[in-house]
């Protein structure tokens, strides 16, 4: 086959050329015509080369190269020739690049933050144990174990970060400078509360804290009291170290629980200036497990979820049982309105009634006159309105009770005494 007709190159211009120096051909006269010069012809082209011809076997081995574009232009040439002839190579190709082009994908390849929390929280809810947990021992098994998924999952250097642990005293808020490491500590120092009712070891009281503190040394009933003592009594600040007796703690604690039988539940743990039945104080503890991992959670950067719903709903409703108790208190010290209805048999008195929005929600009637009442609806005379999450933070002390997004009606000096009691549950 030829090629195209070859074109000459542009001729040069007549003043590019010293026309003295170049003889000058005489012009042809009208009747005799100027000869032409007959012009040469185009070379044929070179013939192109022909596919090259390989055996079947070969280009079948070359189909999955071939899909992922990684055959030469004569291999790519000599597959496309054969495809529309051998249909089984051809299903196989189409086949091939289908699966490539799975292999392309906008979506991230990263794995998703929240997958450990995922499985664990699935491992929880299927996985039936040999000696079940008793349920009001749940939340606090499953908290214990995500706050370890994240601790498992931090760098060393992170346990060093600074953490600001945050709660509520009197009228005002308060703050505490600590670390990732020291966190740990203090929920170790309070989980030793429930370990010393139920006649286990006190790790942090035993110098068995991750740090240097002095064994045997006496520690208050108290939680602030406690976790005090147990920083100032370390020769150096907590490390990573503390994880590990916290864990054994939390883990002989459930496992204690989960052999001692349904009586053990009303076993009574003492806070010092209070005391709770043990289902109320290893719910008490779940809950700040959930707070302080959301306070690690923030310090290092990490994804950390509420509680189930149910998990959640359970935490709330300790918290709506114990509002008769802080709201008499504050009033003994003198920091909320006097009870204005006597409570008799016939008369509970006046009630709140405290609507909590969202995962976990429900509603409450809070008795305004006597801890020991039971609140009514049908003597409410205030509505506070929160959501399910600003009133956790709320009674942990991490929002103020003039800053609580709540809905309000009603009786305003009912509500104020309320918000700022359901503050003063928090506590370090």
């Amino acid at each position: 086959m030829w090629g195209a007709r070859r074109i000459p190159g542009p001729r040069a211009a007549a003043d590019d050329f010293d026309l003295g120096a170049v003889p000058m051909a005489p012009r042809p006269t009208a009747r005799e015509p100027a000869a032409r010069e007959p012009e040469p012809e185009s070379p044929a082209a070179p013939p192109q080369p022909a596919a090259p011809v390989l055996p079947h076997g070969v280009l079948k081995a070359l189909l999955g190269a071939w899909a992922l574009a990684a055959c030469s232009a004569e291999e790519t040439e000599a597959v496309e020739a054969h495809l529309p002839g051998c249909a089984a190579c051809a299903d196989e190709a189409l086949r091939l690049r289908d699966a490539v082009g799975l292999l392309h994908t906008d979506r991230s390849l990263d794995l998703d933050p929240l997958l450990r929390a995922r499985v664990l929280e699935g491992c929880l809810s299927r996985r039936p144990a040999k000696i079940p947990v008793p349920g009001w021992a749940v939340p606090y098994d499953a908290e214990t174990a995500r706050l370890d998924a994240l601790l498992r999952d931090i760098d060393s250097s992170e346990w060093h970060a600074p953490v600001r642990l945050r709660w509520f005293e009197g009228e005002r808020p308060v703050n505490r400078k600590t670390t990732v490491a020291g966190v740990i500590g203090h929920l170790m120092t309070v989980d030793g509360l429930v370990s010393t009712a139920l006649g286990l070891d006190d790790p942090a009281a035993c110098g068995r804290g991750g740090s240097d503190t002095a064994a045997g040394s006496e520690f208050p009933l108290s939680p602030a009291p406690r976790t005090e003592t147990y920083w100032s009594a370390a020769r150096r600040p907590p490390t990573r170290a503390v994880r590990e007796p916290w864990r054994d703690q939390s883990h002989a604690l459930i496992r204690t629980v989960s052999f001692a039988g349904r009586g053990v539940a009303e076993l009574s743990v003492s806070y010092g200036d209070f005391a709770l039945p043990l289902q109320d104080a290893l719910l008490d503890r779940a809950f700040e497990c959930w707070v302080h991992g959301g306070d690690i959670a923030d310090a290092v950067d990490y994804p950390y979820e509420a509680p189930s719903a149910a998990h959640l709903h359970r935490m709330i409703d300790l918290a709506a049982r114990l509002l008769p108790a802080a709201l008499a208190g504050r009033r003994r010290a003198g920091l909320a309105a006097p009870a204005r209805h006597l409570v008799t048999a016939g008369s509970p008195g006046r009630s709140l009634h405290l609507e909590i929005e969202g995962s976990g929600g429900g509603n409450w009637y809070i008795a305004l006159d006597s801890p020991a009442a039971l609140g009514s609806p049908d003597h409410a005379v205030a509505q506070v309105a929160l959501d399910s999450t600003e009133f956790c933070r709320l009674i942990a002390g991490h929002v103020s009770p003039v800053d609580a997004a709540a809905g309000q009606a009603g009786d305003r000096e009912a509500i104020r005494d309320v918000l700022f009691a359901a503050a003063s549950l928090s506590r370090l």
